[in-house]
């Protein structure tokens, strides 16, 4: 029998097929637990994680639901990026449908400035 990960599994490796960070553009990646959200912005050339921010960190001050949370997490490394100097990155939704958390996610780093 099938389990829901091995999809996932399989979705996110033929996304990791295509999508590389350069140091130019580098790749932002999230995983979705059941309470929290994190992500990072990952140069994939040198293997150094740029940014990150999580909903489970203690300076995180967000507030509400889990897709406000995300999409407060997004604004806030979206502001950690451009401390960096990031501008462009490359969304790798790990294997996750773009819908509810991630995309709430992602909406809030293209509003906090980030171009992807």
């Amino acid at each position: 029998m099938k389990k829901p990960i091995d999809g996932r599994a399989r979705r996110k490796r033929r996304i990791r097929k295509k999508v590389f960070g350069t140091s130019e553009r580098p790749r932002l990646t999230v995983f979705r637990s059941a309470k929290h959200i994190y992500a990072q912005v990952v140069d994939d050339t040198t293997g150094k994680t740029l940014a990150s921010t999580t909903t489970s960190a203690k300076s995180f001050e967000g507030e509400g639901p889990k897709k406000e949370k995300a999409k407060q997490a997004g604004l806030f490394l979206a502001k950690a990026c451009a401390r960096e100097g990031i501008s462009k990155v490359v969304f790798d939704r790990n294997g996750y449908l773009y819908h509810g958390r991630v995309k709430a996610f992602a909406d809030g780093a293209r509003e906090g400035g980030l171009e992807f």
